[in-house]
């Protein structure tokens, strides 16, 4: 999220982004205050360790506002509809069959800032992801991770 390139969303996930900083702007900051004025409310500041604790709090709180304003200035929204079908892009459902440990997997190509792996959904940034960006049906990946290396062939892309 660091990088001040343009950063490609789902709308539903920029949906999501937009709810969450409303919602820090809103209700948390609320909440936030509430909690430093009952922390200060301990008494003597230079020895209350609940009041410093919920100053570093709210300025953690306050970095990811910045960091999800940033983030949302960036944002431009992809369709999966306008892009490409012949290959693998971004929003791309690919299957892949492992040659190595055999198997099937299907993974959707998202953003860095969309990836979860719990969910199949790996970045496009990824070593995976990069090594099947542009690549076709039948096509054989060769990937180093970190774990070693992975061999897969690309069974379909949507």
């Amino acid at each position: 999220m660091e990088s001040k390139g343009t950063v490609y969303l789902t709308r539903e996930r920029m949906l999501e982004l937009e709810k969450e900083l409303q919602a820090m702007k809103g209700k948390g900051r609320a909440e936030m205050a509430g909690k430093i004025a009952e922390a200060r409310a301990h008494g003597d500041l230079s020895e209350n360790a609940e009041y410093d604790a919920a100053k570093e709090e709210q300025g953690l709180f306050e970095l990811r506002i910045s960091k999800l304003e940033g983030l949302l200035s960036r944002a431009r929204i992809i369709e999966k509809n306008e892009l490409p079908t012949d290959a693998v892009y971004i929003l791309s459902d690919v299957t892949l069959e492992d040659l190595i440990h055999g198997g099937t997997v299907t993974y959707r190509l998202v953003s860095p800032e969309e990836a979860d792996f719990e969910k199949n959904k790996i970045s496009v940034t990824s070593p995976i992801g990069k090594a099947m960006l542009k690549k076709k049906i039948g096509d054989v990946v060769k990937v180093q991770v970190p774990a070693g290396s992975l061999e897969y062939k690309i069974l379909d892309v949507k």
